[in-house]
């Protein structure tokens, strides 16, 4: 079975299962939240194709177990945490709207983060989109998103990200983070980015540097 024939499979049930790839209550470890507890709720399925990615297990949808969006939240609840992130794979392949209103229901701040690949779903407290050229962000979520991070392969990639710092809305936060194997190379390129374009802030995936997931 093809990725697109397991995506329409969960889509006969309008969002309310969802494939989990793994669940896990962390650090967040990335952009303007960095530091702060969250709930990571990692949906399985990804037709993006990153190259880099650091977790291509997370393409597939075979093999990894089906929740309803109630048991999800559920799970989540049992953490002191309040902040939910839903990631991916590619989250936004599912209509999240049930899933976020379960989570609501438990008094937690709703994050996404996101390629912005697919149309938005979902009632969020805060939207990452970290846009890849693999496949263009679709409009509905450029236009919503509270942060916009770039990754940084090579040089290109800045002139990249300004495409589409010009076209999110006014106060995202702009977030340019370096392409974890190429950290050593584009981070000197990054810092003296910043120096010279102060819009943009640095993006460091710290949870690595300590060791959690």
């Amino acid at each position: 079975m093809s990725i697109n024939q397991d995506i329409n499979k969960i889509l006969e049930h309008s969002g309310s299962i969802l494939p989990v790839m793994e669940s896990f209550y962390t650090i967040q470890g990335e952009g303007y939240f960095q530091g702060n507890a969250a709930y990571f709720i990692r949906l399985a399925g990804c037709d993006v194709g990153c190259h880099w990615c650091d977790v291509k297990e997370s393409w597939e949808i075979k093999g990894h177990p089906v929740f309803s969006a109630e048991e999800i939240a559920q799970a989540a609840s049992v953490h002191p945490g309040r902040v939910a992130v839903i990631t991916g794979g590619e989250p936004l392949i599912y209509p999240l709207e049930t899933l976020t209103e379960s989570l609501k229901k438990f008094q937690f701040r709703t994050h996404i983060e996101t390629s912005g690949a697919y149309p938005l779903s979902g009632t969020w407290d805060w939207i990452c989109l970290s846009p890849k050229k693999f496949k263009a962000p679709h409009q509905s979520v450029i236009e919503n998103a509270d942060e916009l991070k770039i990754i940084v392969f090579n040089k290109s990639d800045f002139d990249w990200a300004e495409q589409f710092a010009r076209q999110v809305k006014p106060g995202c936060k702009l977030y340019l983070q370096p392409e974890w194997s190429k950290q050593n190379e584009v981070l000197p390129l990054i810092i003296e980015y910043v120096k010279s374009n102060p819009q943009w802030n640095i993006s460091l995936q710290i949870h690595k540097f300590m060791n959690i997931p």
